[in-house]
């Protein structure tokens, strides 16, 4: 099948024409984003391949119908960016990567968790400077330490599995727990429980309507003070103002961000010989307690690989009457298999 890959970057396309060498589709990439002025470029292919900045809205799916696309294929597990009602109105079929490595995710959340309480980034660039002072770094150990993670599916679970291993005292909030994390000894309790007990909290669901802003001034006011917040998810979970004034008031003490709720301009891109021109993000970045990094808690060789292989077999299983990771699934007949 003839695939156009929107929001191509160079380590993509590499993992892509390497994984085809087993499937053979016809690979056609793009830099740019899938969006309504874009959408054009799709013309002539069976599937576009697309990643979580593309605008999959009413208007760009009629679009793709009309281009004759028939399989909408994220390379990535939210498919929050995808208005399904469009997609199943218009007649086309949605695929996802639900589980491409939660290593990696679960792995750079700890990892920020570190760098914050330890504050290894400030040490790093003093070093840097000839200063070996001490004061301002003061951390605490992980051990003992009350850590909330909202949302214990695949990749909350391996961070659970982490912190186990640190010696944190866990708690948990899912709709469904997880019997993995239940053997660990992870006690789940509501959100207001999570944000009145716990030191660390960490973000590991969806983006649902529900979710949206889920960290907002209400909840935030619930939390320690010096709280520990971090979010490796989906960047509106957290409404950043209301983080910001948290940061401000001392309420929230380390802030680990991989995602922002309006990266789409930012993330990905090389704009160090430009001005940010987002002065939310921009405010976030003045503060010694912050740590964001750029949408890369996925960003492994690992992770790469499988999404590519994911995400063709995925094309593959649709050309052959099935559906598989399916969100929404179109085919009169066919043999699905759910994520």
């Amino acid at each position: 099948m003839k695939i156009a890959v929107f929001s191509n970057k160079p380590y993509t396309e590499r993992s892509f024409r390497q994984a085809n060498e087993s499937f053979g589709h016809e690979l056609v990439f793009f830099e740019e984003r899938l969006n309504a002025e874009t959408v054009s470029l799709a013309a002539g292919s069976g599937a576009v391949c697309v990643f979580v900045n593309d605008e999959l809205n009413a208007e760009v799916i009629k679009a793709l119908s009309e281009l004759g696309v028939r399989l909408i294929a994220l390379r990535c597990a939210g498919f929050n960016n995808v208005d399904l009602a469009a997609a199943e109105k218009w007649g086309l079929s949605v695929v996802r990567v639900p589980a491409y490595s939660p290593y990696a995710v679960a792995e750079h959340t700890v990892g920020l968790m570190l760098a914050l309480n330890r504050q290894i980034y400030r040490a790093h660039m003093r070093v840097r400077e000839g200063n070996f002072s001490l004061e301002g770094l003061l951390g605490f150990d992980l051990h003992g330490t009350t850590a909330g993670i909202v949302g214990t599916g695949k990749i909350g679970s391996v961070v659970a599995r982490i912190l186990n291993g640190f010696g944190c005292k866990l708690y948990a909030y899912d709709v469904q727990p997880n019997q993995e994390c239940l053997e660990l000894g992870v006690r789940y309790i509501s959100m207001d429980e999570i944000y009145r007990l716990c030191r660390i909290i960490t973000l590991h669901c969806p983006l649902t309507p529900q979710t949206y802003h889920l960290i907002n001034a209400e909840s935030i006011a619930k939390m320690q003070d010096g709280v520990m917040l971090i979010n490796t998810s989906r960047g509106a979970l957290v409404d950043t103002r209301a983080a910001i004034e948290g940061l401000k008031s001392g309420k929230i003490g380390y802030l680990g961000l991989d995602v922002y709720e309006e990266e789409a301009d930012l993330f990905f891109e090389d704009l160090s010989n430009q001005i940010i021109q987002d002065d939310v993000f921009a405010r976030l970045l003045m503060f010694p307690n912050v740590v964001v990094t750029g949408h890369q808690a996925f960003f492994t060789q690992n992770a790469l690989t499988a999404i590519a292989e994911t995400t063709l077999e995925n094309v593959s299983a649709f050309e052959r009457g099935e559906c598989q990771n399916i969100v929404l699934c179109q085919k009169v007949v066919c043999r699905c298999k759910e994520s």
